[in-house]
């Protein structure tokens, strides 16, 4: 029997994610982490073929069996945590092109209680390592969604967070996974966007009350006995809703997505894609909340307000990951193809201080 919604943890929490491709057929994916705080540790990761993991339960927390027990297929790249034998990806890449992530689905996802017979039982929170260190596409990810593996309600740091993710490939196809009363969800062939509850059916069919939505300017505005000019630009996108809901930003990035200018090749696409979510980051002091829900013991700098804390973009071609972060918007970026060199796994610090670069100095 189902978990029902309400025993979930309630994060105010925010999240969007996009996909994109470029003039030359590179395929990338980004999303913006919306949050009030970041768990103490977290860094961009690297995790080589080889490593042992758990689908459910942690040797930290005691829960571990070793029936759950794995050994990754395909190196991994991205944001996380480090933990042994229980490694955390927010959203990374693969070795193969695939990459995913996970945003916050609060009141409607809903896990099992337990397995479906002849299935591995998958703690949310592992479910993004667990699919890219098994799975080079997003056909094989679904397939193991569908047939070898069951969400389960399991609480990991006290509690079970309310998830969704999406995952995207080479294909350029973004597949949406969404945990719901009656059963899990998997949407193929996505428009490409996601951001937070409800889910994405919701926000699918909600696109058509902005369907007059487009990226040319009315000229003049005829009113009979007047004619009136347009005096400023940008009134083709009039009614585009400009606030940080979830629904707002499923709005404005589906039409982005539509109408944005892609780049030439991988360097002006992420560029881009930088740009394009930006336009669905929460400024700091705009998005006050109202329960902070369970803070763990790995959480640390708890703010009053969710703010993008933040951005990574990945592409599936050159295995790049790259991120900035709400006070460095300098952009840097790990290479899978440099770190597969390695069989050890790596962290690397977000340098969130400010950078800035002066060019008066000779």
């Amino acid at each position: 029997m189902n978990a029902p919604p309400s025993n979930l943890n309630p994060f105010h929490a925010g999240c969007s994610a996009l996909s994109w491709e470029t003039q030359d057929h590179k395929h990338l994916l980004g999303r913006n982490y919306d949050f009030s705080r970041l768990a103490q540790g977290s860094q961009v990761i690297y995790l080589p073929q080889n490593t042992e993991y758990y689908t459910c339960g942690s040797p930290m927390e005691h829960n571990a069996q070793p029936e759950h027990r794995r050994t990754s297929s395909y190196a991994c790249g991205g944001m996380g945590l480090l933990i042994p034998s229980s490694p955390i990806l927010y959203e990374g890449i693969n070795e193969m092109g695939l990459m995913g992530g996970q945003l916050y689905y609060r009141e409607f996802a809903c896990y099992p209680e337990v397995p479906r017979p002849g299935t591995v039982p998958l703690q949310p929170p592992f479910l993004v390592y667990h699919l890219l260190s098994q799975c080079a596409t997003v056909d094989e990810a679904a397939a193991m969604l569908e047939e070898e593996t069951t969400l389960v309600a399991l609480p990991f740091m006290g509690t079970v967070p309310p998830l969704h993710w999406a995952f995207s490939d080479r294909t350029g196809e973004t597949m949406i996974i969404e945990p719901d009363q009656d059963g899990l969800h998997i949407y193929r062939r996505s428009l490409g966007v996601m951001t937070n509850s409800p889910g994405y059916s919701w926000h699918r069919l909600n696109l058509l009350n902005y369907a007059g939505i487009r990226d040319l300017d009315y000229a003049e505005l005829d009113m009979g006995s007047e004619t009136l000019s347009q005096c400023f630009s940008g009134s083709g996108a009039q009614g585009l809703p400009g606030d940080w809901s979830s629904p707002s930003r499923f709005v404005r990035l589906a039409f982005l997505k539509k109408l944005g200018v892609k780049g030439t090749d991988e360097a002006s696409g992420v560029a881009n894609l930088f740009h394009l979510l930006q336009s669905a980051a929460f400024p700091l002091g705009m998005v006050r909340v109202t329960h902070q829900g369970h803070i763990t013991d790995l959480d640390q700098g708890v703010s009053p307000y969710d703010y993008t804390v933040y951005t990574s973009v990945m592409c599936a071609e050159s295995l790049r990951f790259y991120w900035t972060s709400y006070e460095n918007q300098r952009v840097q970026y790990i290479d899978l193809h440099h770190l597969s060199k390695t069989n050890q796994p790596a962290a690397f610090e977000l340098d969130r201080a400010p950078d800035f670069l002066c060019r008066s100095q000779p």
